[in-house]
């Protein structure tokens, strides 16, 4: 895994940790919400923004498994302000549900990171009847973000503090269905590769971040959003694809990170002062990477929008 010691123009490398990446950072007095909070990278970037003083929200489908998760961020943090709320991002339902109690809470939003995910699952609908991984990877965040926007801005106009939105894609991020398939209009299994409807999820979360930068930006809002790659991270995102299982368990260490190092990214760009001001690039290993031509395709960005628009009514 020597590629993976470069240091890029941030200081940080692959191996760096999310501890490493936040070290010495104050973020007291600020809110965040993360999704799929309970495990994996999800779970670390939760830890390392509470030990660095961050109010933590886990926005989570299961809430058992958020309640232990809460006791054991608090057993080794006992100054960590975590809560959990409900949330499943296959229901449009559930993310109303969810934005309208946050924003009764009266609680402020200075950072969201939108990292809950699934990969390469068998052919499944939401219960909004949307392929599967498109309804959770990216058409939730997607309306997520929209209803906690209004609270954001209010934040920011509030504290005088820069709002920051993080949205974990992946290396996988581009469009290879044939023409006329396209994002989340499979509805059928034919035909169906699982694999490339999660490329074009994570392709949505680049161009979502994008677009939502160039909003922000043209209503001067000082709210930054982002894309970030976390790496080859060993975790239960793999449990649908064997292949994939079995290259972890088979080169290991020689290709994966480990949860500490696969939230690095998202900690950096969620409270990094060098990340002030900074809106839709894409992030890899703590630094602008080059993301895929489609990605940075405006038209099609703008075309997403109004697509994820029209399905969220």
């Amino acid at each position: 895994m020597w590629f993976l010691n470069r240091k890029g123009s941030s200081g940080f490398s692959g191996y760096s940790t999310a501890e490493e990446v936040t070290e010495g950072i104050n973020g007291n007095g600020l809110t965040a919400i993360v999704t799929g909070a309970t495990s994996g990278i999800g779970a670390e970037t939760a830890r390392v923004l509470a030990l660095r003083g961050v109010h933590v929200v886990m926005g989570v489908r299961n809430m058992a498994a958020a309640r232990e998760m809460k006791e054991k961020i608090s057993s080794d943090i006992p100054s960590a302000k975590v809560d959990a709320m409900e949330l499943d991002l296959s229901s449009m339902a559930s993310v109303r549900k969810f934005a309208s109690e946050f924003t009764s809470s009266g609680l402020p939003l200075n950072i969201l990171i939108n990292n809950a995910g699934i990969m390469a699952t068998p052919f499944m609908l939401s219960k909004d009847k949307i392929e599967l991984q498109f309804a959770i990877n990216h058409l939730g965040h997607f309306l997520l973000t929209n209803l906690l926007l209004e609270t954001m801005k209010k934040t920011v106009h509030e504290s005088n503090r820069e709002g920051r939105i993080v949205n974990v894609s992946s290396r996988r991020h581009q469009l290879s269905y044939p023409e006329g398939i396209r994002f989340g209009k499979i509805n059928d299994p034919t035909g169906y590769n699982s694999l490339s409807a999660y490329g074009q999820s994570k392709l949505a979360n680049v161009l979502h971040a994008n677009e939502l930068a160039r909003h922000l930006e043209e209503d001067g809002v000082e709210i930054t959003a982002n894309s970030v790659h976390p790496g080859v991270v060993d975790t239960d995102i793999f449990r649908h694809h064997s292949l994939f299982r079995g290259l972890v368990n088979l080169v290991g260490r020689c290709i994966v990170k480990n949860v500490q190092q696969g939230a690095a990214t998202m900690c950096y760009v969620a409270l990094h002062p060098n990340v002030q001001g900074i809106r839709g690039k894409y992030f890899v290993d703590c630094d602008i990477a080059k993301a895929s031509p489609q990605s940075n395709d405006a038209d099609l960005a703008r075309k997403l929008w109004e697509f994820s628009s029209g399905l969220v009514k």
